[in-house]
């Protein structure tokens, strides 16, 4: 019997996203409630490796796609690989992460399959049938209850919202190759090049993430060097230092650091650090908001944090509302003997 429950493995040069394995995790959970095989989904060059893993992870099959013409990812052969295994396979349910890669893909796949898809979704059950959702709407200030009626249905799962997945290595499953749909000459897609952004820890995969906003250019103690005399870059070289503050923490901590988009807007440090409804969404264990406000397109990407902690000088900042803890001070007096505290702590 066909499997009914698919999981797709995001992958970038044949490492997986964190994600992709709690995608997996949670579809083996799904499989089992409705007495279904799982099967796994890979498509790259020199992926092969990554079968294993899946295995592992749950997967009683994975389906690779190994070919060069598919080492750099472009949507439309990723997605006419996936969506021609799919249509021989007919598969109830397909499994993403909230990736990039992954919505972008499951979109086009749902246009291929002509079926639906339910996005960022942060709780799965069954009824029936049907596979029921819980996502965010409105900015994360409303839970919205969501079913796809076209099948296959597919889902896309957010980061860390999900059971932690693990491994069993001594479980055992089956591998099938499958043939890149497109050849070379017909992707009209290129990739030229490409620069990764230096970010540190994943934003998406962190526990912990430290975050700055306006705030971090607060602070009038600060005196720029001479030889700064604009005043916009006066204030970026505040933001600069109180961002160094931030970094500290996180580097003791093992943490993600992040931005607010006024951050960001302000050229205080680059977009790859934005969580936010336009930027990241996140759900780390402990998020710690420094000069953060708490506007309500900012809380849309954190809001599902587990532990969120406000350092912020306006005790009516709306981040207080949110947060388990709350500190009302100046993070430029605070984080110092914060990070002196941990690093003692935790022996650094």
């Amino acid at each position: 019997m066909a499997n009914k429950v698919w999981v797709f493995v995001d992958q970038f040069k044949g490492q997986a996203l964190p994600a992709s394995w709690e995608v997996v995790f949670t579809g083996r959970s799904l499989a089992d409630q409705i007495d279904s095989g799982l099967t796994a989904v890979i498509i790259g060059s020199g992926v092969q490796a990554l079968a294993e893993t899946a295995i592992q992870y749950g997967a009683d099959e994975v389906l690779v796609a190994d070919d060069a013409s598919l080492d750099d990812y472009r949507a439309n052969a990723y997605a006419s690989v996936l969506s021609k295994a799919a249509g021989d396979g007919a598969p109830e349910v397909i499994l993403f992460p909230t990736s990039t890669r992954g919505r972008e893909l499951a979109g086009m796949v749902a246009v291929d399959l002509n079926t639906g898809m339910l996005v960022d979704v942060t709780q799965l059950s069954l009824e029936g049938d049907h596979l029921v959702a819980i996502r965010p709407v409105y900015a994360g200030k409303l839970l919205s209850k969501v079913i796809c009626e076209g099948r296959p249905q597919l889902v896309t799962l957010r980061a860390r919202a999900f059971d932690k997945p693990v491994a069993d290595s001594g479980r055992t499953g089956t591998v099938t190759a499958l043939p890149a749909e497109l050849a070379e000459e017909d992707i009209k897609v290129k990739v030229t090049g490409y620069q990764q952004a230096e970010v540190g820890v994943s934003l998406t995969d962190a526990s912990v993430i430290v975050s700055g906003g306006r705030g971090t250019s607060n602070n009038p103690k600060l005196e720029p060097p001479a030889e700064i005399t604009d005043d916009n870059e006066k204030e970026i070289w505040k933001a600069h230092q109180g961002f160094k503050l931030i970094g500290e923490l996180a580097s003791v901590l093992g943490a993600a650091v992040g931005a607010s988009r006024a951050a960001v807007d302000a050229g205080y440090i680059p977009y790859s650090h934005q969580v936010g409804q336009t930027g990241k969404v996140v759900s780390p264990d402990l998020y710690i908001a420094n000069g953060i406000s708490g506007a309500i397109q900012h809380l849309a990407g954190m809001r599902s944090s587990k532990v969120i902690v406000a350092i912020n000088k306006d005790p009516d900042a709306p981040i207080f509302k949110y947060a388990r803890f709350g500190v009302v001070g100046d993070l430029y007096d605070i984080l110092p003997p914060f990070t002196a505290a941990m690093k003692e702590r935790l022996g650094k």
